[in-house]
Order: C-alpha cells, then structure tokens, then sequence
C-alpha cells in the first residue's frame, strides 16, 4: 500500500503565525465594521433625542397652566371657592333691621380696594333699606376659579338676588362677577370685585 498523498500542500515556511487572541481590525472587511458604526451612530442619536425630550418636557412643565393650583389642587380649590361664596351671600345679603351685621361682615372677609368700594355703596344701599323696608338674599349659583396661587385667586361667580319689599312681590335678578382674593392671615378675603 501507497501513501496517501496530501491533496493541499502547504509551505509553512512562509506564513506567519496566526494569533487568534488579536484580530487585526484594520484588515476586516467593511461588512464586520458597519455594525458597529451604526451602533455608535444610533447610540448618539438616542442620547440627543433624549436631552430634546427632556428639555421640552421642562418646558411643559414650567407653564403658567402648570403653575396655576386651580388645575392640580382640588382641596385648595374648593377652599377658595367655599370662602368667597359664603363671603359673597353674606355681604349681598340684608335687612332693613339688620344692616350692622353685613358691615361688619364685610370687615371681616372684604380688605383693600373691595372694602373701600363697598362702604361706598353700602351707604347707600343702607339708607334705601331702611326707607324702602328691603331686604335682599344673595345665593352664589355657580363659582369658579380661573387662576389659583399660593396666596391669591381670581374666580367667576354667578349670583341670584332676590328683592323683597314690603307690600310687593318679590323680585329676583341674577349677577355674575369677577372677584379677585388673597389669602391672608389663612383666610381667603376679597380685594377686588367687578361686575361683568
């Protein structure tokens, strides 16, 4: 029997060795190189996607709409809107004997430009009250708040009066309102009130 003979000769004298530990990156071919420039390249834009999501996201976040306690905080929005309508039915709200207590109703809940303006017209109205035996019952319908801070509120409330004159049917109109409030002293108390 023959040998076999080697169907590949090889002359081992002039390769060099191969380390398997160190592939030499310079000679791989562009199909093993593209993976990981595309990797790189979508890692950068994820990254910069990210930072301009997170600034637009601050940006929503730092609104006046954000800032306005009216749309987040239910507790402090039913206060404010439970303070200025009791507030409201007592002031707008008389007898012609009992005349001393809204004033001094007024006193407690009204402060700065509001309580000016109604000492005005309630001197007025308190001599009309006497003179024409009238007495008026204010109910708040309807009060919203459009802007609510920390320490101040603008709200819009809707008012039905009811007119009473002795020997005369009684009359009933609505108003509505435009009322600006602060809290002071823990007590929301009107500063400004303008009919719309």
């Amino acid at each position: 029997m023959s040998e076999p003979t080697a169907l590949v000769s090889r002359d081992t004298e002039d390769e060099e060795p191969i380390d398997a530990a160190e592939p030499d990156r310079a000679d791989e071919p562009p199909r093993r190189r593209w993976p990981r420039v595309v990797g790189a390249l979508l890692a950068l834009a994820l990254l910069a996607t990210g930072g301009v999501l997170f600034a637009e996201g601050r940006e929503l976040r730092d609104t006046p709409a954000t800032a306005n306690l009216a749309l987040t905080d239910a507790e402090a929005t039913t206060r404010v809107t439970g303070d200025v309508s009791n507030a409201l039915g007592r002031i707008f709200s008389y007898g012609p004997d009992a005349t001393a207590l809204t004033k001094d109703a007024a006193r407690q809940v009204l402060a700065g430009k509001a309580l000016q303006q109604y000492a005005t017209l309630f001197g007025q109205v308190e001599k009309q009250a006497a003179d024409q035996k009238l007495t008026l019952t204010t109910h708040v319908v309807r009060a919203g708040v459009t802007r609510l801070t920390g320490t101040g509120a603008h709200l819009l409330v809707f008012l039905d009066q009811v007119y009473e004159r002795r020997g005369r049917p009684a009359t009933t109109a609505s108003a509505q309102l435009s009322v600006t409030a602060e809290l002071r002293d823990e007590r929301w108390r009107i500063v400004e009130i303008s009919s719309i």
